[in-house]
């Protein structure tokens, strides 16, 4: 058998965006989320009433600022900044399929919310869809991208890959939503629809980038 002396570049040139050892955890985690989101759909379809909605001017000035900001990161010129400066960055440094994730991930995760929301049609403030949140999903499937990278980066084991990435998604998931919240512009349970939004949709999304675009990318 010839020796490989040299080292081939291909190898890493095209690192997958969903590691290996995750692909089954975040399976489960895809299918359980996903029952969440259609759970409470059937919940809350056509109400507007019966939960706890923060009042419209409840912040004092400092958390108001903070909270626009955080909000402006899930509108769309923020958000195409946030992608642009991620997927960048990860084409940069070699990470060519996370760098598509990143855009699929959140597209398809914001998408889903989209089209769920008139399907759902649950209101707020007397006609303003919203179910699930879509600024919680897109800032928890970005969030997602980044920790899968890191704990490929990592070489953490499945339990620990999957607890790493579940912690850093929900952190992500938590300020997003809280700033949705204190807004007014969500119910608490509307975040946790684009949470778990984002955790049914980024797996998979990131299962067929590695499937479908070549190792060579």
């Amino acid at each position: 058998m010839p020796r490989r002396d040299t080292f081939d570049v291909t190898d890493i040139s095209a690192p997958p965006a969903l590691p290996r050892v995750l692909r089954l955890p975040l399976a489960v985690v895809t299918v359980a989320a996903a029952l969440v989101v259609l759970v409470q759909a059937l919940a809350y379809a056509g109400d507007s009433s019966g939960e706890w909605v923060a009042p419209v001017s409840g912040l004092p000035a400092p958390l108001w600022y903070i909270a626009q900001a955080i909000d402006f990161l899930g509108e769309p010129v923020g958000s195409a900044i946030v992608l642009a400066v991620l997927a960048g960055g990860c084409w940069l440094v070699g990470r060519r399929r996370s760098a598509v994730l990143v855009l699929a991930g959140a597209g398809v995760a914001v998408g889903v919310t989209t089209l769920l929301k008139p399907i759902v049609d649950r209101t707020i403030h007397g006609g303003y869809l919203s179910y699930p949140s879509g600024h919680t999903a897109f800032a928890t499937a970005v969030a997602l991208v980044l920790a899968m990278i890191a704990a490929d980066r990592l070489a953490l084991r499945a339990a620990a890959g999957t607890a790493f990435v579940l912690v850093i998604a929900l952190l992500a998931g938590a300020v997003m939503g809280w700033t949705e919240v204190a807004l007014s512009a969500h119910y608490p349970t509307d975040a946790l629809g684009g949470f778990c939004t984002a955790l049914a949709v980024v797996p998979p999304t990131a299962w067929a980038v590695d499937r479908f675009f070549p190792a060579s990318l």
